[in-house]
This record gives C-alpha cells, sequence and structure tokens, in this order.
C-alpha cells in the first residue's frame, strides 16, 4: 500500500512539475522565435547550394578531364591530329562571328 504523502512533499512535487513544465515552454518558445525558424531555414538553404555547387564542380571536373583526354594522350603527348582541326574550327566561328557584327554595323 502506497505511502501517504505530506502536504509538503505534494507541494515539493508541484513546484518541480512546474518548473519543468516553465523549461518546456521556454524550449518551445526558442523553437518557434521566428529568428529560430529563419536560422534553420537558412542552414537547409545554405547546405543544398553547397551539395549542388559541390555536384556542379565535380561534373566540370569531368568534363574537363574528358575534353583533355580528347587533345593529351595519358603520357602528356598533345594530339595534333585533333588540335589542328579542332584549332581551325575556333577559328572559322570567330571569324563569322566578326563577319556578322561587321555586318550588323
Amino acid at each position: 500500500m502506497p505511502e501517504a504523502r505530506t502536504p509538503a512533499q505534494i507541494e515539493a512535487d508541484i513546484a518541480h512539475r512546474r518548473g519543468e513544465l516553465a523549461l518546456t515552454l521556454d524550449e518551445i518558445g526558442v523553437r518557434l522565435h521566428p529568428s529560430t525558424i529563419i536560422g534553420d531555414a537558412k542552414a537547409k538553404v545554405t547546405s543544398k547550394v553547397d551539395q549542388t555547387a559541390g555536384r556542379a564542380c565535380a561534373a566540370a571536373g569531368r568534363i574537363v578531364a574528358d575534353v583533355r583526354a580528347q587533345f593529351v594522350t595519358d603520357e602528356g603527348v598533345p594530339r595534333l591530329e585533333r588540335i589542328i582541326p579542332a584549332a581551325m574550327l575556333a577559328v572559322g566561328v570567330v571569324g563569322l562571328l566578326a563577319a556578322s557584327r561587321r555586318r550588323r554595323s
């Protein structure tokens, strides 16, 4: 059979529960404060941007490596049979763009 509690024990329990409830309400207030919500949202967005930028950087690195492999051998020797046609194509495109600009002017 449980022992009967004294009024002092009951009052102490009530005071303890009030303290716990006050802490819980303070924590809820902090979590629901607009600056906390905004800070959490900023952190999530920053994390997503960092992840996206990291993926983009890795993809760019792979593309550069693939293009480099087309124009340079594994030993680092230039592949002239690919470089010369690509350079001629680039010069032709630049020439066409320059001629197009002159016609507009």
